[in-house]
C-alpha cells in the first residue's frame, strides 16, 4: 500500500541551510531537534543586545542605558557576536548566521578610526615643539607616579585631572614650581580638583562649568598665544547619562567658538571615538593627538586590564596650528587611568 502524504512527509530529510553555514558544523554537534532549539534561542540574546547598539552607532546616537556604556567598548561586540554565530551554525539556523555575519561585519566597519573633518595643513613655520601629558590621578592616588613622570619626560604643558588636596600640595612644592613656575590649580573634594602646568607663561581664563572642574588658561609660546582647556565631565553612569552628554556639549560649544589660535583640550573625555557626544567636538575641527599618530584604539581605562582591555576615553586634542609628532600611552601606580603624553609641533598662526 501506498504510504499516505503524511507518512511520506515524516520520511523525507529536513531541507539544508546553504553549505557555507555549515562548514563548522562537525564540530559543534548538539542532539536534534531539542539541542538545536536551545541552540537558537541562545544566540538571540547576544545578537539583539549587539544589533542595539550596532544601530544606536549607526544613527549617531548614544542612546540611553546601556547603550552609551556598551558603546565604549564597540570592538568588544565581535566576541558575543562570534558567539552567536557559533550557535547559529550548530542550530542549522541559516537566517541566524547571516544576523551574525552581518553584525560582524558592522563592528568591524565601525572600529575604523574616526576622522573628522580635515583642517588646512599649515604653511607656516614650526616656531616651537612642545610635549604635553594628560593624565587622571584617580582621586590623588597617583600624585607621586605624576611627579616621577614630570621628572622624567618633562613635559612643556599638563593637564591633571582627579587632583586633591594632597596631589595640590605636592603641585606646590619647590621642586615642581622650579620647574612649572606657571599654573593654574582648582582644588575641590578628591574627583573635582583639576591642575594646569606649564613652563611657559600663562594666563588664567574661566573654565567651563561642570560638576568636576574644566579650568581654561592661554600659554604664551614663543610670543604664540596656546589656549588650554582641561576635559573631565562626568562619565555616563547610569541615572547619569543626559549630564555627561551636557557637559560633552559645552566642551563642544567652547570647541566650535575657538577662534584660529593654537587650541587644545585635553583630559579624561569619558568618552570614546564610538560615543556620538565625543564624535560632535571632532567634528568641529579639532584633531585626535592619538588618532593622528596611529594609536586610536589604544586602551587607557581601565588601567587594570590596558592594553588588552579597555577603552580609549583619554585624548588630547588639538587645532589646526598644532601637529602630533608621537603620542605615547604610560602607565602610572594608584590610578584606573593611562596617562597620554603627546610631542607637537607648534606652526607659525596663519
Amino acid at each position: 500500500m501506498e504510504p499516505s502524504v503524511a507518512e511520506r512527509r515524516g520520511t523525507e530529510p529536513l531541507p539544508k541551510p546553504p553549505a557555507r553555514f555549515m562548514a563548522l558544523a562537525p564540530y559543534v554537534r548538539l542532539p536534534r531537534p531539542r539541542g538545536r532549539r536551545i541552540a537558537a534561542w541562545c544566540a538571540i540574546p547576544p545578537l539583539a543586545t549587539a544589533s542595539v547598539v550596532l544601530g544606536c552607532r549607526a544613527a549617531d546616537t548614544d542612546g540611553i542605558t546601556p547603550v552609551p556604556q556598551l558603546l565604549a567598548f564597540l570592538p568588544w561586540l565581535l566576541v558575543p557576536v562570534l558567539l552567536a554565530l557559533l550557535l547559529a551554525v550548530a542550530a542549522r539556523w541559516a537566517a541566524g548566521c547571516v544576523w551574525a555575519l552581518v553584525a560582524a561585519a558592522a563592528t568591524g566597519w565601525f572600529t575604523q578610526p574616526y576622522d573628522g573633518p580635515a583642517g588646512p595643513e599649515p604653511s607656516g613655520p614650526v616656531v616651537a615643539r612642545l610635549r604635553v601629558l594628560s593624565a587622571n590621578l584617580e582621586y590623588g592616588g597617583a600624585t607621586d607616579g605624576l611627579l616621577s613622570t614630570l621628572r622624567r619626560e618633562r613635559p612643556d604643558l599638563v593637564s591633571v585631572q582627579e587632583c586633591d588636596v594632597r596631589c595640590a600640595a605636592a603641585l606646590d612644592s619647590p621642586a615642581v614650581r622650579a620647574s612649572y613656575p606657571y599654573r593654574n590649580v582648582v582644588t575641590g573634594a578628591p574627583a573635582e580638583g583639576s591642575a594646569i602646568l606649564s613652563r611657559h607663561p600663562l594666563r588664567n581664563e574661566e573654565g567651563i562649568d561642570a560638576t568636576l572642574a574644566m579650568p581654561r588658561s592661554v600659554a604664551t609660546v614663543h610670543g604664540q598665544r596656546v589656549h588650554i582647556q582641561v576635559a573631565h565631565p562626568m562619565p555616563p553612569e547610569p541615572g547619569g547619562v543626559d549630564l555627561w552628554r551636557a557637559e560633552l556639549g559645552r566642551l563642544r560649544a567652547y570647541a566650535a567658538g575657538r577662534g584660529g589660535e593654537a587650541t587644545m583640550v585635553a583630559g579624561d573625555f569619558n568618552a570614546t571615538q564610538d560615543h556620538a557626544a565625543f564624535r560632535s567636538v571632532l567634528d568641529t575641527g579639532l584633531r585626535d593627538s592619538a588618532r593622528a599618530t596611529g594609536a586610536s584604539r589604544t586602551p587607557s581605562w581601565p588601567s587594570l586590564t590596558a592594553p588588552v582591555l579597555g577603552a580609549q576615553i583619554d585624548h588630547v586634542l588639538v587645532s589646526d596650528t598644532l601637529r602630533p609628532r608621537a603620542a605615547r600611552f604610560l602607565d602610572l601606580a594608584h590610578t584606573d587611568h593611562r596617562a597620554l603624553l603627546v610631542d607637537l609641533d607648534l606652526y607659525a598662526a596663519p
